[in-house]
C-alpha cells in the first residue's frame, strides 16, 4: 500500500498507509492525523483539509480542478504547493508523498 508522510506544524512527522484510490484526507481521518479537520467529509466544499505538498511531488499530481481552486480561496496562507487533500487520490506513483499541514485550517 502506498504511504503518506504527514508533518504537522510542530514538525512532528507520521507515516500512514493508504489504499490505492483513497484520498489523502480519508487516510488522514482514518489514522487520526492532527490538523486535518475535513469538515465537509471530502466533498470539496470547504478548505479544512488544506495541505502543502512536498515540492518533489507537485508535478506528479493531477492538475487542480476549478472547484478545488475556488475552495482554496477560502484557505489561509495559500502557497503555490497548496492543495486540498480530499482531491488527491493515492496510487503507487504517489508512494511516499510528503504533505505538511498549515498553521490553521
Amino acid at each position: 500500500m502506498p504511504k503518506i508522510i504527514f508533518t504537522d506544524t510542530s514538525g512532528t512527522s507520521r507515516e500512514v498507509e493508504a489504499k490505492a484510490g483513497q484520498s489523502i484526507m480519508e487516510a488522514a481521518v482514518q489514522n487520526m492525523v492532527p490538523e486535518i479537520d475535513a469538515d465537509c467529509g471530502g466533498a470539496c466544499a470547504c478548505a479544512t483539509c488544506h495541505v502543502y505538498v512536498g515540492e518533489a511531488w507537485t508535478a506528479k499530481l493531477k492538475p487542480m480542478a476549478d472547484m478545488e481552486e475556488s475552495m482554496l480561496d477560502f484557505a489561509e496562507n495559500v502557497q503555490p504547493n497548496s492543495r486540498l487533500s480530499c482531491q488527491i487520490l493515492m496510487s503507487d506513483d504517489l508512494d511516499g508523498i510528503t504533505v505538511e499541514t498549515p498553521e490553521s485550517q
